[in-house]
Protein backbone atom coordinates (compact mmCIF):
# COMPACT_ATOMS: atom_id res chain seq x y z
CA UNK A 1 0.00 0.00 0.00
CA UNK A 2 1.36 3.40 -0.90
CA UNK A 3 2.09 5.95 1.80
CA UNK A 4 -0.55 8.37 0.49
CA UNK A 5 -3.22 5.66 0.56
CA UNK A 6 -2.17 4.64 4.07
CA UNK A 7 -2.42 8.25 5.29
CA UNK A 8 -5.87 8.65 3.69
CA UNK A 9 -7.04 5.41 5.28
CA UNK A 10 -5.80 6.54 8.69
CA UNK A 11 -7.58 9.91 8.40
CA UNK A 12 -10.77 8.21 7.21
CA UNK A 13 -10.52 5.85 10.18
CA UNK A 14 -10.60 8.81 12.59
CA UNK A 15 -13.94 9.95 11.19
CA UNK A 16 -16.97 9.16 13.31
CA UNK A 17 -20.26 9.18 11.33
CA UNK A 18 -22.34 9.57 14.52
CA UNK A 19 -20.41 12.73 15.48
CA UNK A 20 -20.84 14.08 11.94
CA UNK A 21 -24.59 13.43 12.17
CA UNK A 22 -24.83 15.04 15.61
CA UNK A 23 -22.89 18.11 14.41
CA UNK A 24 -25.09 18.36 11.30
CA UNK A 25 -28.29 18.17 13.39
CA UNK A 26 -26.96 20.87 15.73
CA UNK A 27 -26.10 23.18 12.82
CA UNK A 28 -29.55 22.58 11.32
CA UNK A 29 -31.22 23.37 14.66
CA UNK A 30 -29.26 26.62 15.10
CA UNK A 31 -29.54 27.92 11.54
CA UNK A 32 -33.03 26.60 10.86
CA UNK A 33 -31.91 25.24 7.47
CA UNK A 34 -31.88 21.54 6.64
CA UNK A 35 -28.93 20.12 4.72
CA UNK A 36 -29.97 18.91 1.23
CA UNK A 37 -30.43 15.13 1.25
CA UNK A 38 -28.62 14.84 -2.07
CA UNK A 39 -25.41 16.44 -0.72
CA UNK A 40 -22.95 15.04 1.79
CA UNK A 41 -22.16 16.74 5.09
CA UNK A 42 -18.75 17.99 3.96
CA UNK A 43 -20.06 19.25 0.59
CA UNK A 44 -22.66 21.44 2.31
CA UNK A 45 -20.00 22.94 4.59
CA UNK A 46 -17.32 23.27 1.90
CA UNK A 47 -18.14 26.80 0.70
CA UNK A 48 -18.20 28.17 4.27
CA UNK A 49 -21.60 29.85 3.90
CA UNK A 50 -23.37 27.59 6.39
CA UNK A 51 -20.52 27.96 8.88
CA UNK A 52 -20.56 31.76 8.58
CA UNK A 53 -24.33 31.76 9.12
CA UNK A 54 -23.84 29.57 12.20
CA UNK A 55 -21.26 31.86 13.83
CA UNK A 56 -23.29 34.96 12.92
CA UNK A 57 -26.25 33.49 14.83
CA UNK A 58 -24.09 32.60 17.84
CA UNK A 59 -22.23 35.94 17.78
CA UNK A 60 -24.05 38.48 15.57
CA UNK A 61 -21.97 40.32 12.97
CA UNK A 62 -18.91 38.11 13.51
CA UNK A 63 -18.49 37.64 9.76
CA UNK A 64 -19.46 40.87 8.04
CA UNK A 65 -19.43 39.64 4.43
CA UNK A 66 -20.30 36.12 3.38
CA UNK A 67 -19.38 35.34 -0.22
CA UNK A 68 -22.05 33.37 -2.07
CA UNK A 69 -20.26 33.32 -5.41
CA UNK A 70 -16.86 34.07 -6.85
CA UNK A 71 -15.15 30.73 -6.91
CA UNK A 72 -12.63 28.86 -4.86
CA UNK A 73 -10.79 31.80 -3.28
CA UNK A 74 -13.98 33.54 -2.15
CA UNK A 75 -15.22 30.33 -0.52
CA UNK A 76 -11.87 29.81 1.18
CA UNK A 77 -12.13 33.41 2.39
CA UNK A 78 -15.49 32.47 3.99
CA UNK A 79 -13.77 29.63 5.84
CA UNK A 80 -10.90 31.90 6.97
CA UNK A 81 -13.36 34.55 8.21
CA UNK A 82 -15.26 31.82 10.06
CA UNK A 83 -12.04 30.65 11.72
CA UNK A 84 -11.17 34.18 12.86
CA UNK A 85 -14.68 34.60 14.27
CA UNK A 86 -14.33 31.30 16.15
CA UNK A 87 -11.22 32.47 17.95
CA UNK A 88 -12.94 35.75 18.82
CA UNK A 89 -15.93 33.73 20.12
CA UNK A 90 -13.68 31.83 22.53
CA UNK A 91 -12.83 28.60 20.73
CA UNK A 92 -9.18 27.72 21.51
CA UNK A 93 -6.87 28.13 18.52
CA UNK A 94 -5.78 24.50 18.80
CA UNK A 95 -9.37 23.31 18.23
CA UNK A 96 -9.78 25.21 14.93
CA UNK A 97 -9.36 23.16 11.74
CA UNK A 98 -7.13 24.16 8.82
CA UNK A 99 -8.87 25.57 5.73
CA UNK A 100 -7.67 22.67 3.55
CA UNK A 101 -9.14 20.16 6.02
CA UNK A 102 -12.57 21.27 4.83
CA UNK A 103 -12.12 22.77 1.38
CA UNK A 104 -10.00 19.91 0.02
CA UNK A 105 -11.66 17.34 2.31
CA UNK A 106 -8.30 16.42 3.83
CA UNK A 107 -9.58 15.80 7.37
CA UNK A 108 -13.33 16.15 7.91
CA UNK A 109 -13.04 14.71 11.44
CA UNK A 110 -11.07 17.86 12.36
CA UNK A 111 -13.94 19.99 11.03
CA UNK A 112 -16.44 18.04 13.13
CA UNK A 113 -14.22 18.39 16.21
CA UNK A 114 -14.15 22.17 15.63
CA UNK A 115 -17.96 22.24 15.48
CA UNK A 116 -18.03 20.39 18.82
CA UNK A 117 -15.56 22.98 20.17
CA UNK A 118 -18.03 25.71 19.13
CA UNK A 119 -20.71 23.81 21.03
CA UNK A 120 -18.51 23.76 24.14
CA UNK A 121 -17.69 27.47 23.78
CA UNK A 122 -21.41 28.29 23.51
CA UNK A 123 -21.90 27.16 27.13
CA UNK A 124 -19.73 30.08 28.24
CA UNK A 125 -22.01 32.63 26.58
CA UNK A 126 -25.03 33.26 28.83
CA UNK A 127 -26.88 35.06 26.01
CA UNK A 128 -27.05 31.77 24.08
CA UNK A 129 -29.96 29.65 25.32
CA UNK A 130 -29.36 26.51 23.28
CA UNK A 131 -29.53 23.96 21.89
CA UNK A 132 -26.05 22.96 22.99
CA UNK A 133 -23.64 20.45 21.47
CA UNK A 134 -21.46 18.13 23.51
CA UNK A 135 -20.78 18.06 27.23
CA UNK A 136 -20.69 21.21 29.32
CA UNK A 137 -17.10 22.21 30.18
CA UNK A 138 -16.20 22.00 33.85
CA UNK A 139 -16.25 25.19 35.85
CA UNK A 140 -13.42 26.16 38.16
CA UNK A 141 -13.60 24.42 41.53
CA UNK A 142 -11.63 26.73 43.78
CA UNK A 143 -10.82 25.39 47.23
CA UNK A 144 -9.75 27.42 50.23
CA UNK A 145 -7.61 25.59 52.77
CA UNK A 146 -6.63 26.98 56.14
CA UNK A 147 -2.96 27.33 57.05
CA UNK A 148 -3.43 24.49 59.53
CA UNK A 149 -4.72 22.14 56.80
CA UNK A 150 -1.83 23.06 54.50
CA UNK A 151 0.76 22.37 57.24
CA UNK A 152 -0.88 19.04 58.04
CA UNK A 153 -0.58 18.07 54.37
CA UNK A 154 3.18 18.70 54.37
CA UNK A 155 3.78 15.99 56.98
CA UNK A 156 2.12 13.22 54.98
CA UNK A 157 4.26 11.16 52.62
CA UNK A 158 2.48 10.57 49.35
CA UNK A 159 2.19 6.89 48.51
CA UNK A 160 1.67 7.22 44.77
CA UNK A 161 5.17 5.88 44.17
CA UNK A 162 4.91 3.28 46.96
CA UNK A 163 5.94 3.25 50.58
CA UNK A 164 9.18 4.78 51.81
CA UNK A 165 9.39 2.75 55.02
CA UNK A 166 12.83 1.22 55.48
CA UNK A 167 14.03 2.29 52.07
CA UNK A 168 17.78 2.83 51.94
CA UNK A 169 20.45 2.30 49.35
CA UNK A 170 22.57 0.22 51.68
CA UNK A 171 23.73 -3.01 50.13
CA UNK A 172 22.92 -2.07 46.58
CA UNK A 173 25.56 -2.84 44.02
CA UNK A 174 24.79 -1.50 40.59
CA UNK A 175 27.54 -2.37 38.13
CA UNK A 176 31.23 -2.08 38.74
CA UNK A 177 32.51 0.30 41.39
CA UNK A 178 34.64 3.33 40.52
CA UNK A 179 38.33 2.78 40.53
CA UNK A 180 40.18 5.89 41.57
CA UNK A 181 43.87 5.60 40.92
CA UNK A 182 45.99 8.15 42.74
CA UNK A 183 49.41 9.15 41.55
CA UNK A 184 49.15 8.14 37.94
Amino acid sequence: MSLERAVRAKIAGKRNPEMDKEAQEWIEAITGDKFPASESYEDVLKDGQVLCKLINILAPNSVAKVNSSGGQFKFMENINNFQKALIAYGVPDIDVFQTVDLYEKKDISNVTNTIFAIGRAAYKHPEFKGPFLGPKPADECKRDFTDEQLKAGQTIVGLQAGSNKGATQAGQNLGAGRKILLGK
